[in-house]
């Protein structure tokens, strides 16, 4: 009896453990409890995932069996969706219809979120409200301070995302003020900043991709949005392929895994063939050893090791931005790019060699001259990049101590850069291998 008892002891220990490494069950909780309930009312069935906290991605789904390729992980009915549909069915529909010019369906859907939200236990919409995250972690949410230490390329992205979301505001001002007749208390504090910039960053961030037909009543750009209750605790990750669409013989959004996931395991699906860099502006995360991964070279940075007096460089600038070669150079886990390289290249053409440029921008050789300069340049930048890195990561660790309300954000930031080290790392290796096989 007693080594029967251990046994189990240890059975019991090990599951204890089993399920911190694989996930948290929540599904007890009363926010998710009512979010089921809420959607059962809608028509969705219950499957086989579960609401649980992870190690490593926070709040996300678990199967409660084992999942194999060409399995259904959701099917999320019509009813359940948060579409311009759902929009123009409610209170706002005809003032949204008479407003000129027409606002966007994605204005129109922030309106609707900030809208529910201030109407709190009266919304339809409540259950899936509580569940949405109070705060977000996109850089346009990000302290000041926090955003100077993103690198340039991600920075200037964000501060023009930033810029956007002002506009945005400012224009709507006049469409909000005219909702009044809907609300008892001033529009103008209901649909503030900060509320709006909550609402942008929920369907930023949570949409996901469904076409409605055009409509008059919205502006011209494309009605793509779908915010998805439950089905939007699905996390990312790189390594896995599924398929997503909403099946019109159905009526639903659906997702179906190519991947095997073990039973218990968190269920990820893929949000695209996404950098950090990218993952971060749109969603506010950061994916570890993502394989897509790269670090950005910022034109400064490229031409800081070219001689602004040598007369060739005006010319081979000329004729690197005309044909979008300034754009989008960067460093992977295997090395640096195709663009970077072309880049360097042009660049380092010598005056009898300038005629060549058309073949350069091919990937033809034109010298060993140029071809060995092109690479120590690459490795010059890489060694550069890493410094900067390095002396920002150094930066962070020192503002984690001293800046307890900035914790969240800044170990964010850390991740990304930690990763871009990497990258930069190894492909410092490679340029440093392929420099002494070519000297």
């Amino acid at each position: 009896m007693k080594k029967s008892r251990g046994r189990t002891g240890r059975k019991r220990k090990r599951k204890h453990l089993q399920d911190f490494l694989d996930g948290v069950n929540c599904s007890h909780k009363l926010e998710y409890i009512k979010l089921k309930k809420w959607l059962k009312d809608r028509g969705f069935k219950d499957n086989n995932l579960r609401p649980a906290e992870f190690w490593g991605t926070g709040r996300g789904l678990m199967t409660t069996k084992a999942l194999q390729a060409g399995d259904l992980i959701i099917s999320l009915p019509e009813r359940c969706l948060l579409t311009t549909s759902t929009v123009l069915s409610s209170c706002l529909g005809g003032y949204i219809g008479k407003w000129k010019p027409p606002v966007s369906p994605l204005m129109a859907l922030c309106t609707f979120l900030i809208a529910e939200k201030h109407a709190g236990e009266k919304s339809p919409w409540k259950p899936y409200l509580d569940v949405l995250p109070k705060t977000y972690t996109c850089p346009v949410c990000l302290d000041r301070d926090v955003l100077n230490l993103l690198p340039e390329p991600l920075r200037k992205k964000a501060q023009e995302q930033r810029m956007m979301i002002h506009e945005l505001f400012i224009s709507s001002q006049a469409f909000f003020s005219s909702l009044q007749p809907l609300f008892a208390e001033n529009t103008g504090t209901i649909f503030n900043y900060s509320a709006l910039e909550w609402a942008w960053c929920t369907v930023n961030t949570r949409t996901i991709y469904m076409k409605h037909p055009q409509r008059e009543c919205f502006s011209l750009e494309p009605d793509v949005y779908a915010l998805a209750p439950y089905l939007d605790l699905l996390n990312h990750s790189p390594n896995v392929q599924v398929k997503a669409a909403f099946n019109k013989q159905t009526r639903s959004y659906e997702i179906w895994t190519n991947s095997q996931c073990r039973k218990y395991e968190e269920v990820f699906i893929c949000y695209g063939p996404h950098d950090n860099q990218r993952l971060l502006l749109e969603y506010g995360f950061v994916a570890m050893d993502n394989p897509h991964s790269s670090v950005y070279v910022p034109s400064d940075t490229l031409l800081k090791y070219f001689s602004p007096l040598d007369k060739q460089r005006k010319a081979n600038l000329s004729i690197l931005k005309d044909h979008d070669f300034l754009e989008n150079l960067t460093f992977g886990w295997d090395g640096p790019s195709w663009r970077l390289l072309t880049a360097l290249k042009l660049l380092c053409l010598g005056a009898d060699e300038f005629a060549c440029w058309r073949r350069t921008l091919l990937g033809d050789v034109v010298s060993a001259r140029n071809e060995q300069q092109a690479w120590n340049i690459a490795a010059k930048i890489c060694h550069f990049l890493i410094e900067d890195t390095q002396h920002v990561l150094l930066q962070i660790s020192q503002w984690k101590r001293n800046k307890e309300n900035l914790k969240k954000h800044l170990a964010l930031v850390e991740m990304l850069r930690s990763e871009e080290l990497k990258i930069l790392q190894k492909s410092a290796e490679i340029l440093c291998t392929l420099n002494m096989a070519t000297a």
